[in-house]
């Protein structure tokens, strides 16, 4: 999984900066590939540029063709799966949703070329300071999803169930925790984690299951057309309903007032529910679930990072990780189930306890 990775359409160098490879080898191929594709897809070779490279190991290039733009994907098959992102891409063009289309494929290489969705991103364009401005774009963002849920089957995409689950929230504590702060949990403390934990997968799973994105925020989606582009699909499951409205709505970038982040969730519940799907008729019961959903990929968000910075060389994705502990004490401080989760929080952080009011189950 690859969270609040720059988009293809994200540009981080200049079309003249020059391009770096490890692989020489690698370069080499990649290189005579797009020289054999030349003709058929009328590319302009010498305009081939870095776009953006992204947490995992993919990197995008832009390059002009005779009538606009494309893509060419580098994604080394020991470390990317191209077949995933190919089949997703095909549900989604499929469900209606402008995904990009793969116009060539080298899979025993793992390049791709694909239709170029734009420059400019959701997050590009959104008013933080002025959050009603940015409702327009939230309901686009929304219908999308909403459009994305609806062509969802079982048996299609692997299932988001306890195992991944609880893989992922391991990468707390075995990376923020112990690798990131340098803390060693005692006996007690682990077994209070352990006991959150599985109350965190256990009521995750109580969601009924559709198509997930698990990266569905405003920098993957793309905007210029009257249809938002779907971008960085490539890890989806079958899995909780509740995972891409939390994700939406408790970004890494920008923290929503509640107000904004509830006007925003009753307006995805009630059209799911009028497209019938299964968001059930309790609002109250469904913005639980939500945060508690949230608060599942918040803890495993900070886990990545922390390895992102410890074992990859990118410390830049630790630098947003203040923002997800806040969403973990803000969650973890309204109900009381999770008070364990806050006071261990706290004392890992060093940071005040949360004051308000907590809630038990709805």
């Amino acid at each position: 999984m690859s969270p609040h990775s720059p988009s293809p359409s994200a540009a981080t160098s200049s079309p003249s900066a020059p391009i770096v490879w490890a692989d020489a080898q690698r370069a080499a191929a990649f290189h005579a590939w797009l020289n054999a594709l030349a003709a058929t897809h009328q590319l302009q070779l010498d305009s081939l540029h870095l776009a953006a490279a992204d947490a995992g190991f993919r990197r995008y290039f832009r390059l002009q063709t005779a009538t606009g733009s494309c893509i060419a994907m580098d994604a080394p098959p020991d470390k990317e799966n191209c077949q995933a992102f190919a089949q997703v891409a095909t549900l989604m063009a499929q469900a209606g949703l402008r995904a990009p289309e793969v116009l060539a494929w080298d899979e025993p290489n793992g390049f791709m070329l694909l239709t170029d969705l734009g420059t400019q991103t959701m997050l590009d364009v959104l008013q933080p300071e002025t959050p009603l401005a940015n409702t327009g774009l939230f309901h686009q963002a929304v219908d999308t999803l909403i459009t994305w849920q609806r062509a969802s089957k079982p048996g299609v995409l692997p299932a988001y169930d306890a195992a991944v689950l609880q893989r992922e929230l391991a990468l707390f504590p075995d990376w923020y925790v112990a690798q990131h702060r340098g803390i060693t949990l005692d006996d007690s403390q682990r077994t209070t984690l352990e006991s959150v934990f599985a109350q965190i997968v256990a009521n995750n799973l109580e969601a009924p299951s559709v198509y997930v994105h698990r990266d569905f925020m405003p920098r993957n989606l793309m905007v210029g057309t009257d249809k938002l582009g779907v971008l960085d699909f490539q890890d989806a499951l079958y899995g909780p309903i509740t995972y891409d409205i939390a994700s939406l709505l408790r970004d890494a970038f920008h923290s929503w007032e509640e107000d904004f982040v509830l006007d925003i969730t009753i307006r995805y519940w009630e059209r799911a529910r009028k497209a019938g799907l299964p968001v059930g008729d309790d609002f109250g019961a469904f913005y639980r679930s939500v945060e508690w959903m949230g608060l599942q990929r918040h803890l495993k968000v900070a886990g990545i990072f922390a390895r992102l910075t410890l074992r990859d060389g990118k410390p830049k994705y630790l630098a947003d990780t203040p923002r997800f502990i806040a969403y973990i004490r803000a969650t973890a401080g309204r109900y009381r189930e999770l008070k364990p989760l806050l006071h261990l929080v706290d004392k890992i952080e060093g940071t005040a306890p949360a004051t308000g009011f907590a809630y038990g189950r709805m």
